[in-house]
C-alpha cells in the first residue's frame, strides 16, 4: 500500500469509534464465549487494534495486560489517549507493527484478540502464524468475513471472491482452525447493526468533509 493511500485511510478512520464492524453486545458475547478469566492478570494481544474499540473494553472488563498492535501510529496514539481518559493506560502497551511480521516471542500471550483485521493477511495465514504466540491452552478470538447462507447472489459472490479469495462458510473457517490444531469453542454472526450503524454509516456521515479535506482528489473519492 502506497504512502498516500495509508494517509487517506488514516484520515478516514482515525476519528471513528470503530475501524471495522462490531458492537458492545458482540464484544460481550465474544468475551463470555471465549472463557477468558476476567479476574486473572493475563497477557492479551489485540492485533489490528485500531483506535481501541476492543482494546478499551478488554482493559475495562478484565484484569489483563493488553498489547495493542496496529500498523498506523495515529490509531495507536488515539488508543493511548482513550486508555488514559478511562484510567487503564497502566495495563496497556502499544506496538506499531505489521501483523504479518509481529515482534513477539513464542508462548507470550494467554489470548489473542482480533476484530475485523485478520483478513488483511488472510485467515489461514493469521491462525497459522499467530498460534506460536499463544501459551498452551491459550485462545484466539477473531472475526472473519464469512458467508452466512449457501445461496449467495452471483454478483456478490464474484466481488468477494476477487477481493478476498478466502471468503467462505463458517464450516470452512472451522476446518482451517482444526487443521492448525485449534479446538473451536464456538462462533456467532455479527448483526446488521455491527456493519451499518457502527461502521459504514459513521464513515458515510463524514465522507463529504473527508473528500473536501483531501482536496477533492480522485483517490479520496475512491478512484485510483
Amino acid at each position: 500500500m502506497d504512502e498516500e493511500t495509508l494517509k487517506l485511510l488514516t484520515d478516514l478512520h482515525t476519528n471513528n469509534h470503530r475501524q471495522g464492524p462490531g458492537s458492545e453486545t458482540a464484544f460481550a458475547r465474544a468475551l463470555e464465549l471465549s472463557g477468558i478469566d476476567i479476574s486473572a492478570p493475563l497477557e492479551i494481544a489485540d492485533i489490528g487494534a485500531g483506535t481501541g474499540s476492543a482494546t478499551i473494553p478488554l482493559l475495562k472488563n478484565t484484569k489483563a495486560n493488553l498489547t495493542a498492535v496496529d500498523l498506523l501510529p495515529d490509531f495507536l496514539n488515539k488508543l493511548k489517549s482513550k486508555a488514559e481518559a478511562v484510567g487503564v493506560v497502566h495495563r496497556l502497551q502499544t506496538v506499531q507493527a505489521d501483523m504479518a511480521d509481529l515482534p513477539f516471542t513464542d508462548e507470550q500471550f494467554d489470548a489473542i484478540w482480533s476484530e475485523g483485521a485478520i483478513y488483511n493477511i488472510g485467515f489461514g495465514t493469521g491462525v497459522k502464524n499467530w498460534k506460536k504466540f499463544l501459551k498452551p491452552g491459550g485462545i484466539l478470538v477473531a472475526s472473519e468475513i464469512t458467508w452466512t447462507q449457501a445461496d449467495v447472489p452471483e454478483e456478490l459472490k464474484a466481488h468477494w471472491e476477487h477481493e478476498y479469495p478466502e471468503v467462505g462458510r463458517a464450516s470452512s473457517k472451522i476446518a482451517v482452525l482444526e487443521e492448525n490444531r485449534y479446538s473451536p469453542v464456538g462462533y456467532f454472526t455479527l448483526g446488521p447493526d455491527c456493519w451499518l450503524e457502527n461502521y459504514y454509516e459513521p464513515i458515510q456521515d463524514n465522507l463529504v468533509a473527508f473528500v473536501e479535506r483531501n482536496g477533492n482528489s480522485d483517490k479520496a473519492k475512491g478512484g485510483s
